[in-house]
Parts: C-alpha cells; structure tokens; sequence
C-alpha cells in the first residue's frame, strides 16, 4: 500500500505555494487534504482524517500548521513542513514586522520533524540562519511546467519593448529600482517608448512606484491576466532581494518572454548555464538593470535559456517523487 499522505495547506487561491501544494495535490497517489474554510471545522477534519494517513505534509505558512502538528505527535506520526518562504524575514524586508505570524512560523520551525526547502539556496540560508534546525532541513525544490517546443508569438517582434514585473509595491521585489531602470532606458530614442507594467498587490513602494510615468500599474490580477500580459511582453524582470524560489520567471519563459533575474532567485538553480547579462548583481543600481534590460531586449534569451534547462530532472512528476522518498523516510525513522 502507498504512503497514505495527509497534505494541510491552500490549493485554490492561485498564489505560488498554492499552485505548489495544488501540483502535489494532482500527484500524490494516496493523498488526503485539508478541505473546510473556517477554522472550528478544520480543527475537526484534522482530527477525523489524521488517524487514517502515515504521514502529514504542511505546506506554507498558517495557523492551522500548529494544529496539525499538535495533532499528529498525540497520534505518533511525522509532520513535515514544506517551506515556501520565510515570513519573519520577509515582513522585516517589506517594512511590516508582525509578532504573530513570526509567532507561528518559529513554532512550527521548531516542532516539525522535517522541514523542506524549496529550492538548494533557500535550504542553505535557512541552515545558516536558522542553526539549530539545520539536521532537519534539506530542500525539496519546486518543479517547473515548461513547453519548449511553444511557438514564439508573433508580438515578440523587434520593437516590443513592453517589460512586465510581479510583485507590486512589495518592497522584498525592488521593483521600484526597475521603474528608475526603464526611465533610463527610455533616454535611448529606439526604447524612447519602453513601459513597466507591474501587477501585484499594493505595498510600501506602490505610491513610489506609480509616480513613474512609465509605469503601469494594474494591481493584483487573476492567473489568466497575468499569462496574457506576459504573452504580451519582451521582458519579464524580477529584482528580488530575497526569493527563494520564484515560479513566475519559468511562466514567463513559457509565455515567450525573456528574463533578467536578480542573482538571489532561487529558481536559477534549474538553468544549466546563465550568462552575465541574464543576472542582476545589484538590485539597487538601475543604471545595471537598464543596460542588462537594454541587451535582452536586442538579444533575446529565452531560447538559449531554456535549451539549458533538464526538462525531465526538474518536471513536478520527479519532484513528486523525491518528495515522497524524503516523506517516506520520515514516516520510517
């Protein structure tokens, strides 16, 4: 009989652990989930369902993980926790600390018997800044979706200077720097026309970020949106200061558009060979990040990218499955 798997956490919101744990969800042969709203009744499921699975798998970050984890030691089963991202450090970047959520995530750090990374980078930052879980930790790195044989859109034509970002006024992005970087680029008469179009929900540099007369903010919009503005982009630039993994640079690959990531994106773990003009080295120097986007634009990289890219090592089936050995273990030792 197959590992019976219990997986607590979102599946439907569409946000990037969502669409995480929803890929796991599809994949895992004898999986139940966590399916009631609120929250008297989630503590009830957990406490029906729990006796009936082998293992439990957490993934992101809530309230309800310390439940779960509560739950399953009384009933002497393993908890894991798939860790998206770190929320106390996170918050602190984005200038809105909250004791609670930093509460939760710290208790949960501390009570789960495994704790997964979701790429190799953020696993070793966590070991380093998070020593005492460091024999627990080990990363488990998301998959990625690509269809390289997709044919190149026919907006992708020499001229389309339209450059999208994901991340809104979150300060962790940096997208404010991207702003400064395309008013740069704009001085050269050939990308006098170039635009940011930035999506994402508002945050401590939204109001900075929309006083830049090219940008175009459009604010937080459905997954359909988002894939159709970056079907409709020559550029997709993430200037994260901070990302442990990253799904939206491979949906951008996907749709056609090129990419230029920060170095601190932990998704350039699945190209096989980067170049120096694919990567920003500073976040917070726009001068860099337009001559970068200045020679993306003029020479595309997504072919080159993504013929770098081992498409069958990093599928969501192969990340399934090491997930399943690593939980297999747990529920064993």
């Amino acid at each position: 009989m197959s590992l019976r798997v219990f997986l607590v956490g979102d599946y439907r919101t569409g946000s990037g652990p969502a669409n995480v744990t929803a890929e796991y969800k599809k994949r895992i042969e004898n999986v139940r989930v966590l399916r009631a709203r609120s929250k008297p009744f989630r503590v009830l499921e957990l406490l029906l369902k729990m006796p009936f699975c082998d293992v439990v798998l957490l993934s992101g970050h809530s309230g309800q993980n310390v439940y779960a984890i509560k739950i399953a030691h009384r009933l002497h089963k393993k908890a894991a926790f798939l860790m998206h991202g770190c929320v106390e450090h996170e918050n602190q970047i984005n200038g809105v600390p909250d004791d609670y959520m930093t509460g939760i995530e710290r208790e949960v750090l501390e009570k789960s018997d495994a704790i997964y990374a979701v790429s190799t980078r953020f696993a070793d930052w966590l070991k380093e800044h998070y020593p005492q879980y460091a024999e627990k930790t080990c990363a488990v790195p998301n998959g990625i979706d690509l269809i390289r044989e997709a044919a190149e859109p026919s907006h992708k034509e020499a001229g389309n200077h339209t450059i999208l970002s994901i991340g809104g006024g979150m300060i962790r992005k940096q997208i404010v720097y991207i702003a400064k970087a395309v008013m740069i680029l704009r001085e050269d008469p050939a990308f006098s026309d170039a635009e940011l179009v930035v999506i994402g929900k508002e945050g401590k540099d939204t109001e900075a970020i929309d006083a830049f007369p090219c940008v175009k903010d459009l604010g937080y919009v459905p997954t359909e949106k988002a894939m159709e503005l970056l079907k409709n982009s020559a550029l997709f630039v993430q200037n994260s200061c901070f990302e442990t993994f990253g799904l939206a640079p491979m949906e951008a690959l996907k749709m056609g558009a090129s990419v230029l990531l920060s170095d601190q994106v932990g998704a350039l773990e699945v190209f096989g060979e980067t170049e120096e003009g694919d990567l920003i080295r500073n976040t917070k120097d726009p001068e860099e990040i337009a001559e970068k986007m200045k020679n993306l634009l003029l020479r595309p990289n997504r072919e080159r990218l993504l013929a770098t890219i081992d498409t069958e090592s990093v599928s969501w089936d192969k990340r399934c499955k090491m997930l399943m050995q690593k939980l297999q273990e747990l529920a064993e030792g």
